[in-house]
Order: structure tokens, then C-alpha cells, then sequence
């Protein structure tokens, strides 16, 4: 019922674009309680802007207007659904499509024109190929994690460690390496691939929403070469990749299936893109949160030792890490990784008593729902042994966060955090920095606003 992506769809200005396309303009009317428009053409939309993006503008509506909310986009209506028992009552019927993807393909300008089916076949082939890549791969990132901690190790005790810069190159590394191959073993391909990436996912979180690319047509044009620069170096990876590969990765998963240059190029687009920042951003977050609690670290520890003894980590021992997953879990949920998500109401619904119109756009928020105390108890402590508890799982796969409604992106995000923290815990000990004070910039991704730092030590067993 409730198929829908985990990713946040931060900036909303690309699905209502597509609804003002496949619909005309109107007010709908509706009794849902929340804002009027504050702009005839804008709607609420600088009130967005002035809370500071729109999960900061869910949180103060629901707090304000209750668990179903409505504010306007434009001319458009917009309702958010702000607690499980909502959302768990929303049936959207196109539960086939993924929001995230549709987002961000749309953003790149990427219109496939697919009917329902050939969209499903094409996500289905997405998804395998990801899970093909990992199994097949998992030394490969066991080497990039092992060259990263022993370059820990070997840092004076107490020296700080930047865990954004480190962590964002690792990921780097790893997306690139799995998804287009060993041509990225090397560092000055993977600086290129980063200048590019940056660049676009710069305007795809920011410029959208405040129109500044199209204030500035120097922005603009660096937007638009970094996203040339990029598809052709993915069209030329696939080419060469033809006819010579030593390993089986992404790209070539793909090309063993139906699908053309393009659509490869595309699908590559949206990993890279995708899976660098919710990668990286998961492994950011969970060793800020382990360097936090000593507790956690030696429970982790002890998980380990029992799974795998001295022996590195396999893909089939994974899923035996039942309290890694708790850490990881609890990880994504108190960061609020992915603070919003959203679907268009195709048929009229209902949420309680209040009528859905058709064509709506209806908000998840996720950020506010994963903060709720209603739903979690001391909702805002990191605090793992929570996912013991049925509940607690159940509740996070309703939000899309496990089980089969988890996008790939975070399902691979998770087996590289897992990985990562096999080899980094089992080593090492995590310290955080007395005064440090972490503010989150909940984007498309939730990120730390500034770098953070940490300093780690070696174990006595080690």
C-alpha cells in the first residue's frame, strides 16, 4: 500500500512542474486544515524559502495544523501526512513507480516516455543489477575501507579526523569503482568524476527551489558543462566496457539486459549520483553517533567477534549482524537521512476524515514522522536496542527504510556502512570532540552543515 521511496524529495518543484503539465491549473478545494496561499502565483513557496527548506516548513506546519496539513505550491494544492497512523491509512495506486528516481531524472532533464510496465521491467533490472554488484564485489570495498583504516591507524592518538572529507572520498571511490569499473582505481579519474558530480547535485538541491540558475548564467553554465562532461564520460565507460572488463559491475549488469546506450547512461547517472552522497552521508552519521556512546561500540564489537572471528566480512555474513543493522537503522532515523519523500493522489482518497483530492500532491514527511514522541520513545537519543522490538521494525519498514519497499540506494549504502564498520570497530575505538556542536542541513540527503571531527584509538586486543 505504502510503495513509495525513501528518498527525501527536498525541493518539490519538479514533480508539481510535472502535475501543472499533466493537469491544468486549478484551486482545488478541500477541508484539510492548513496555510493559505501567502502568493497568488507562488503560493507558500517563500514560505519554504524562509523557514530554511521544507522540512523545517513540515515540521512548524504540523505543528501548527496537525498530522494532515495542507499548504499550496504555486496554484497547486499540497497535503503532508506527518504520522504513521496517516500514512499507514494513504493507498496510493501507482505504487509501481519510484519518486526518487522520477525526481531526479526529471531534474536531469531525462524524459523516457515509459509505459507502467516497461518502467517496472526497467526498475526490476536497476535493482538486480545493484544486488549482482555487490555480491560479486565485496572485497573490492573490503581493499578501499582497508586502505582508509589503515591510514587511521596511523595517525598520532588524539589526531582529529574530518570525517566529511574522508568519508565523502571513500564513497566516492567505491560508487565509482562498482558502478563504471577499474578505470576509477584511479585517483584522477575519481577528482574529475567528483568536480562533476558536485556540481550538479549542487543545483539539483539548491537551485530549483530559489530559481538562482536561472539568475545566474554563469551557474548555469557551469551546471550544465559538468552535466554534459558526465553523461559522456558514462556513455564512454559503457562503450569501452564492451570489450574489456575484468570485473562485473554495474554497467555491465546493465548491458546484459534490453536496455539502450542511453537508458544505460541514465541508470548510471542516477546511482552515481545517488548512491555517493546517501552512502556517504550513512557512514558519516553512524560513526558520529558510535563515537558517542562507548556502549554501542563494544556491543557492536562483541557482534563481530561472535560473527566472524578474526576472518574479514563476506556478503553472506551480513545479514547475520542483526545489531549492526539495529545501529544502522537507528543511524537513518535519528539523522532523518532522508527527510521527505512524495506521491501525486492519481484517484480521489481519504486520510481519517479528510477527502485527498485527485491530482494532489501528497508530502510524506518523513523527517517530522521519525522525530515523532507519539511513535518513539525519547525519540530524539540515538539508542539501537529500540529496533529490538517488532514495533519499531514494523513501523520502519511501513516507512519505506527495510523490507522489500527499501530503494536500492540505501540497501547498498548499508552494505558498504557494514562493511566499513566490521573492519573500522574491530580495530579501532571512536571518540567524539567535547564541545562540538553538529547542526544538520536536511536537503535532499541530511548532511552535517559543517564538518565534523572525531578522534579514534586502537583496541588493546588489536
Amino acid at each position: 500500500m505504502l510503495d513509495f521511496a525513501i528518498f527525501a524529495v527536498t525541493f518539490i518543484v519538479v514533480l508539481v512542474g510535472a502535475v501543472v503539465y499533466l493537469y491544468p491549473s486549478s484551486r482545488r478545494s478541500s477541508d484539510i486544515p492548513g496555510l493559505n496561499p501567502s502568493d497568488e502565483k507562488d503560493g507558500n513557496l517563500q514560505d519554504i524559502v524562509n523557514r530554511g527548506g521544507l522540512h523545517e516548513f513540515l515540521v512548524a506546519l504540523h505543528e501548527e495544523f496537525g498530522s494532515v496539513a495542507s499548504f499550496w505550491f504555486g496554484r497547486r494544492l499540497v497535503v503532508s501526512l506527518g504520522s504513521v497512523d496517516q500514512l499507514r491509512q494513504h493507498i496510493n495506486p501507482n505504487h509501481t513507480t519510484d519518486s526518487f528516481e522520477t525526481m531526479l531524472k526529471s531534474l536531469l532533464g531525462y524524459q523516457s516516455g515509459e509505459g507502467v510496465t516497461e518502467a517496472v521491467i526497467r526498475k526490476k533490472m536497476y535493482d538486480n543489477a545493484i544486488n549482482e554488484t555487490l555480491k560479486k564485489n565485496v572485497s573490492l570495498v573490503l581493499k578501499l575501507i582497508e586502505e582508509l583504516v589503515g591510514k587511521w591507524v596511523s595517525f598520532p592518538e588524539g589526531q582529529h579526523i574530518p570525517l566529511c572529507a574522508h568519508l565523502l572520498g571513500l564513497s566516492m571511490k567505491t560508487v565509482t569503482q562498482l558502478a563504471l569499473g577499474e578505470r576509477f582505481g584511479e585517483d584522477a579519474q575519481v577528482i574529475s568524476f567528483r568536480k562533476n558530480h558536485d556540481a550538479i547535485w549542487c543545483e539539483i538541491g539548491k537551485g530549483y527551489l530559489d530559481g538562482a540558475q536561472e539568475k545566474s548564467s554563469s551557474r548555469k553554465t557551469l551546471y550544465e558543462t559538468a552535466l554534459t562532461e558526465m553523461e559522456s564520460v558514462l556513455l564512454s565507460v559503457a562503450k569501452e566496457r564492451k570489450a574489456n572488463k575484468k570485473q562485473m559491475v554495474f554497467v555491465d549488469m546493465l548491458q546484459k539486459s534490453s536496455l539502450t546506450e542511453r537508458q544505460i547512461m541514465e541508470d548510471c547517472m542516477v546511482f552515481t549520483l545517488a548512491g555517493c552522497v546517501i552512502t556517504a552521508n550513512l557512514c558519516i552519521w553512524v560513526l558520529h553517533f558510535l563515537s558517542t556512546s562507548e556502549e554501542v561500540q563494544d556491543r557492536l564489537y562483541q557482534e563481530l567477534e561472535d560473527v566472524l572471528g578474526s576472518d574479514p566480512i563476506t556478503f553472506d555474513k551480513i545479514p547475520q549482524l542483526k545489531y549492526c543493522q539495529q545501529v544502522l537503522n537507528e543511524t537513518v532515523r535519528t539523522a532523518k537521512l532522508t527527510p521527505v519523500a512524495a506521491r501525486l493522489q492519481a484517484l480521489d482518497g481519504k486520510v481519517d476524515q479528510h477527502v485527498i483530492p485527485k491530482e494532489t500532491l501528497v508530502i510524506y514527511a518523513l523527517g517530522v514522522v521519525l522525530q515523532d514522541s507519539n511513535t518513539w520513545s525519547a525519540a530524539r537519543r540515538f539508542n539501537p536496542d529500540r529496533f529490538e522490538e517488532d514495533s519499531s521494525r514494523k513501523t520502519f519498514s511501513l516507512l519505506g527504510f527495510s523490507g522489500n519497499q527499501t530503494c536500492p540506494e540505501l540497501r547498498f549504502a548499508y552494505t558498504i556502512a557494514t562493511v566499513m564498520l566490521s573492519t573500522l570497530v574491530r580495530r579501532m575505538r571512536l571518540h567524539q570532540l567535547e564541545g562540538q556542536v553538529l547542526e544538520v542541513k536536511s536537503e535532499l540527503v541530511s548532511a552535517p552543515k559543517e564538518e565534523t571531527w572525531i578522534t579514534v584509538s586502537r583496541r588493546s586486543s588489536t
